[in-house]
C-alpha cells in the first residue's frame, strides 16, 4: 500500500520477512511534566480530576454547578455559541443560558449536546477534519470547533483551577501531561480527530507531542477499581467480597455512559499490570436511549401534533424537560418519578385539546396530576429496555465463551451505572456465577484511573487487535496466483506486478503488546520513485487478499521520503508500528540514505 505521491506505483513486499523485536520502555512523559490532568469527555457529562504528576495518590477532583445550587462530578457536555459563531458557555452554563433565552432568540444560537456521537456512528458517519455537526435550531456548524472550544474550556477551567490550589500561581499547558478518555470501540479515525481537537485547543503544539495521552475509558476504569479498598464499591444484593487484585484475577469492565456502552475482560498479571482477554466490545445502548425512549413516550401522550408544536416553538423548555429526566433516570430509588410539565407545553395542549386529562387516558403508566406527569417505577424500567437488553445479551455473547470460565467480577463503571434499573437487572441476571461491583464513585472512576494510566501507560501490557490491519502493497504478477485484472506493467522498465494487495500486519484477535514493534521492509515499484505512500485498511476477516475486498475499509496513509533514487528497485524502506498503543504509531526509514521519520498516518482525510 505504498504508491508514490502523485504516480499509481505500488511497493511490493521484498521476501525479507516481517520481524518483531522489543522496544526499550517509552518514556513517561508525566514524569517531565508538574502535573497530570484527565479529561473525562463524555456524550452526556464531562469533567476532570488533577494530581500531581509525582503523587498520583493524591487526586483532586473537580465540583460543578455551585453557582446553580448544584454539586456534581461532571457538568453537562453541553455547548452554546452565539449566532456569530462565537464560544459563549460550556456545560452547566450552557445549558441554563439556553433555557433561559426566549424562543425568539433560541433559533439564532448554536446548541449543542450529545455530538460525542458523531464520532462513534460508524454507519452514517464519515470522520474527516472539516465535518460538520447539526446545532439545535437545525443549521451547520464545523465539528471540530465543536470539540476544540470543548476541550479549550475544560483546559483553561483546570489551570485556573491548579492556579488557585497552588497560591495563585500561573502554570501553562507545558507544565501539564493532559489525558483524553475515548471509548475503547472508538476507531482510528475517532481517536485522531480527539488529538487533532486538543491541538486546536491548545493543549498541544503539534500532533505528535507526547503531552496528550489518549486512554480507553474502560481501562482507564479498570486500572482505578483494581486499587480500590472493599468499602470503595457499592456491592449488590449483600455482596461484600473483595474486589481482588491477585495475579490472575479476571475480570469484566462495563463502562456506561451516556451514549456507548463499553465492555473490556481484563487479566491482572504478577506485576501489577493488565492483560486484556477479549477485544473491546459494546454499541450505542447507553443512557441516552433510554431519554429518547421517554421522548417517544411523550409523543403517544402529547399527540395530534401537540409535542412536536412545542419542540420546535419552544426548545429551550423541551431541553429542561428533558434534562430534568436525564438526571431522575439515574436515580438509586425504585419508586416514581415526577416530571414537571411546562407552561408553554400546557399552554399549546390546552389550545389544542381543551382538557389535558382526556390526553392520559387510556395512557399506561403516567398521570396528569396537577401540571406534573408522573410515571411509575415499572413504566420508568420500560424505557430501559433495549440499553438493558443490548448490554446483557454482549456480555452473555463474552461470558459464554469458553476462555471466560475462570472471570469472576463484573464491575460497573460510569454516569449509567449509577442507575438502579440498570443494576437490578445485570445482578438478576448474572449474580449467581459473578461478583456485581460498582465502585461508589462511578461517575468519576474514569477520570481518577485515567490520572493512573497517564502516569504510567505501560499498566496495560497488552490488548487485543479488534480488527485485521494491513497496508496495500504491490508483488512481482504471478499469472497462477494473482487477478489478471490487477496486471501492472512499470513505467520505467517494464518490470510486470499485481497492484492492491492486502498485506496483512496484525490480525483480529490477536494479542499485541505494547511494548512491541512490527518491522516491515518494503521495495519501491518505480525505479526513480522519490515518496512511498503507505495506505492502511483494515476488516473484521481474520485475513484478505486484496484491498477493495467486501468489508474492507481504508483507514488512512502516511508519506515516507526515499530521496536518492541511484539504486532504482535495489532499496529498502522499513516500516516500524506500534500497534499495542491506544493510537498507531509508526517509523519509517529509507534504508539507502538512512533518513527517518515518524510518520503521522492521516485517519481524516480517507
Amino acid at each position: 500500500l505504498l504508491n508514490i505521491l502523485g504516480l499509481p506505483s505500488k511497493f511490493p513486499l521484498t521476501s525479507i520477512p516481517a520481524g518483531v523485536f522489543r522496544s526499550p520502555p517509552s518514556t513517561i512523559m508525566a514524569s517531565k511534566s508538574l502535573f497530570i490532568v484527565a479529561i473525562d469527555f463524555g456524550t452526556s457529562y464531562s469533567g476532570y480530576c488533577f494530581s500531581l504528576a509525582t503523587q498520583t495518590d493524591r487526586i483532586q477532583q473537580e465540583f460543578w454547578g455551585e453557582e446553580h445550587g448544584l454539586r456534581s462530578a461532571k457538568t453537562p457536555t453541553c455547548i452554546l455559541f452565539n449566532e456569530k459563531h462565537k464560544f459563549k458557555e460550556f456545560g452547566y452554563d450552557a445549558v441554563m443560558k439556553y433555557s433561559t433565552l426566549p424562543s425568539s432568540e433560541a433559533h439564532k444560537w448554536y446548541y449543542f449536546q450529545n455530538f460525542k456521537m458523531k464520532l462513534y456512528n460508524k454507519v452514517t458517519n464519515k470522520i474527516t477534519a472539516n465535518m460538520e455537526l447539526k446545532a439545535d435550531n437545525g443549521k451547520r456548524f464545523p465539528a471540530l470547533k465543536v470539540f476544540s472550544e470543548s476541550l479549550r474550556y475544560m483546559k483553561d477551567h483546570a489551570l485556573n483551577t491548579i492556579g488557585e490550589a497552588s497560591y495563585q500561581t500561573i502554570y501553562d499547558t507545558e507544565d501539564v501531561t493532559w489525558v483524553i478518555t475515548v471509548p475503547a470501540i472508538w476507531d482510528t479515525s475517532a481517536r485522531q480527530f480527539m488529538r487533532l481537537a486538543a491541538k486546536e485547543a491548545g493543549l498541544i503544539t503539534d500532533m505528535f507531542s507526547e503531552k496528550l495521552i489518549i486512554a480507553l475509558e474502560p481501562e482507564a476504569a479498570s486500572v482505578w477499581c483494581k486499587q480500590l479498598p472493599r468499602q470503595g464499591f457499592v456491592a449488590e444484593g449483600g455482596d461484600r467480597e473483595k474486589f481482588e487484585e491477585s495475579p490472575g484475577t479476571q475480570y469484566v469492565v462495563v463502562d456506561c455512559g451516556g451514549g456507548t456502552i463499553d465492555i473490556t475482560v481484563h487479566e491482572v498479571q504478577k506485576n501489577r499490570s493488565l492483560k486484556e482477554l477479549h477485544k473491546a466490545s459494546g454499541g450505542g445502548w447507553g443512557g441516552n436511549r433510554v431519554d429518547e425512549n421517554f421522548k417517544e413516550f411523550l409523543k403517544e401522550i402529547f399527540q395530534g401534533g401537540i409535542w412536536e408544536e412545542y419542540a420546535k416553538n419552544h426548545p429551550t423548555e423541551c431541553h429542561q424537560m428533558m434534562y430534568n429526566f436525564g438526571l431522575q433516570k439515574c436515580s438509586s430509588r425504585r419508586e416514581e418519578v415526577y416530571i414537571r410539565c411546562y407552561h408553554n407545553l400546557t399552554r399549546v395542549a390546552e389550545r389544542k385539546q381543551k382538557d389535558i386529562p382526556l390526553l392520559f387516558e387510556g395512557v399506561q403508566g403516567a398521570l396528569w396530576c396537577d401540571g406534573t406527569i408522573k410515571i411509575t417505577y415499572e413504566k420508568m424500567t420500560s424505557f430501559f429496555a433495549y440499553s438493558v437488553k443490548k448490554t446483557i445479551g454482549a456480555l452473555q455473547e463474552i461470558l459464554n465463551k469458553p476462555e471466560m470460565a475462570t472471570v469472576k467480577y463484573i464491575l460497573l463503571v460510569g454516569g449509567f451505572a449509577s442507575s438502579i434499573i440498570l443494576r437490578d437487572e445485570i445482578y438478576q441476571t448474572f449474580s449467581e456465577q459473578y461478583h456485581i461491583l460498582c465502585p461508589r464513585d462511578a461517575q468519576v472512576a474514569i477520570a481518577k484511573g485515567a490520572i493512573l494510566f497517564g502516569s504510567n501507560p505501560q499498566i496495560v501490557a497488552s490488548r487485543i487487535s479488534a480488527l485485521t490491519y494491513g497496508v496495500e502493497i504491490t508483488q512481482a504478477f504471478d499469472i497462477a496466483v494473482h487477478d489478471v485484472q490487477k496486471k501492472r506493467v512499470s513505467k520505467t522498465d517494464n518490470y510486470v506486478y499485481c497492484t492492491g494487495l492486502f498485506q496483512k500486519l496484525v490480525g483480529n484477535g490477536d494479542v499485541v503488546e505494547i511494548d512491541k514493534v512490527a518491522s516491515y521492509a518494503f521495495t519501491p515499484t518505480e525505479a526513480d520513485q522519490t515518496n512511498a505512500v503507505f495506505c492502511f485498511f483494515c476488516t473484521e476477516k481474520k485475513d484478505a487478499k486484496y484491498v477493495d475486498e467486501e468489508g474492507m475499509k481504508k483507514l488512512g496513509s502516511c508519506t515516507v521520503p526515499m530521496p536518492n533514487p541511484e539504486l532504482g528497485r535495489n532499496r529498502q524502506l522499513k516500516l516500524d508500528i506500534k500497534f499495542g498503543l491506544t493510537e498507531f504509531k509508526a517509523t519509517g526509514t529509507d534504508v539507502t540514505s538512512g533518513e527517518s521519520r515518524v510518520v503521522m498516518i492521516d485517519f481524516l482525510t480517507v
